[in-house]
């Protein structure tokens, strides 16, 4: 068994607890509101997909993007799943009405590249929603110290420095969201709980 697919085993069946169930039930939820009106998604970097599969149940036209194989074929059969690199995807120009990075972005090498990418593929004014994860909340801190955790795979910290990138292709708007501490979950818009920075983008 690979090594890949023994974590992506590790992931699903951590994803099946209260806790983290609670948690892609308020990202989709959040992701929804903002992307009301769109049809057509792109989800970039989106693993075995159950956000998108929730989002799918909603009417959403969904697609997911991820470079890794083994989490593609984890996804449920309601979305179209494309095996991809997110730095050079092989859409047509215009292919999408929104696009949305839930904590994908940040461990992307070139995300630079991969957010002009995201803007050649949406539509003209497509919508943008980019969950960064929040290096200054109790969460992640909490997290950066087990050793094995997904968050110290993390690339790209600096989350001024991805929202001036996405910037010169989106107006943008930011905020924080989604309060943990410990296994409570809740609505915060404290830097020191709130989990996410969430920047929402229309393409110029």
């Amino acid at each position: 068994m690979s090594t890949e697919f023994s974590g992506m085993e590790k992931y699903l069946k951590s994803c099946k607890s209260d806790f983290w169930k609670a948690v892609f039930q308020a990202e989709s939820d959040y992701i929804m509101h903002k992307l009301k009106g769109a049809k057509d998604i792109l989800s970039i970097g989106c693993g075995p997909a159950m956000i998108e599969s929730d989002m799918a149940k909603h009417g959403f036209n969904i697609t997911g993007l991820d470079i890794s194989k083994e989490a593609l074929s984890q996804a449920p059969d309601n979305i179209r799943t494309v095996i991809g690199s997110a730095e050079i995807m092989e859409f047509e120009n215009s292919s999408f009405d929104a696009a949305v990075y839930v904590v994908s972005l940040q461990f992307i090498q070139k995300y630079e590249q991969a957010i002009k990418e995201t803007a050649r593929i949406l539509r003209s004014q497509g919508k943008l929603v980019v969950m960064l994860l929040n290096r200054q909340s109790e969460f992640f801190k909490e997290k950066t110290k087990i050793p094995d955790s997904y968050i110290n795979r993390i690339k790209h910290i600096d989350s001024k420095k991805i929202e001036r990138a996405i910037s010169e292709f989106f107006f943008i708007n930011t905020e924080y969201f989604l309060g943990i501490k410990g296994t409570e979950i809740f609505q915060s818009g404290d830097y020191n709980l709130a989990s996410l920075y969430v920047i929402n983008g229309v393409k110029k």
